[in-house]
């Protein structure tokens, strides 16, 4: 008797736990924090401020070469600023991993 209780209660979470886990798969979350802007550097800061002038841009009146050579551009100071002021990169694992850490510890 008791062995079927427990499968059946058994059986209970797993068909609770489903729906969460399929509502989980339709949404996506980030998996990293990414520091935005470089904080203290006029050359960054540059870039970053050319950057948001590329996106407030009305790209509508521009000609197909105009919009490809905006794309280049961006493409390019992205690069620059990942290469050369890139943010710290923590994956969403070792942040859980790492408070997990601080909480046993401390």
């Amino acid at each position: 008797m008791k062995k079927n209780t427990l499968g059946l209660m058994a059986i209970c979470l797993t068909l609770s736990f489903l729906p969460l886990q399929s509502n989980a798969i339709t949404h996506a979350s980030p998996s990293a924090m990414v520091v935005a802007e470089p904080i203290g550097n006029p050359e960054a800061d540059a870039l970053v401020k050319r950057l948001n002038e590329i996106k407030e841009m009305d790209t509508s009146t521009l000609t197909r070469s105009e919009k490809k050579a905006l794309r280049k551009e961006t493409r390019a100071i992205e690069k620059n600023l990942n290469q050369n002021y890139g943010g710290v990169y923590v994956s969403v694992g070792a942040a859980i991993l790492i408070i997990v850490l601080l909480i046993i510890l401390l």
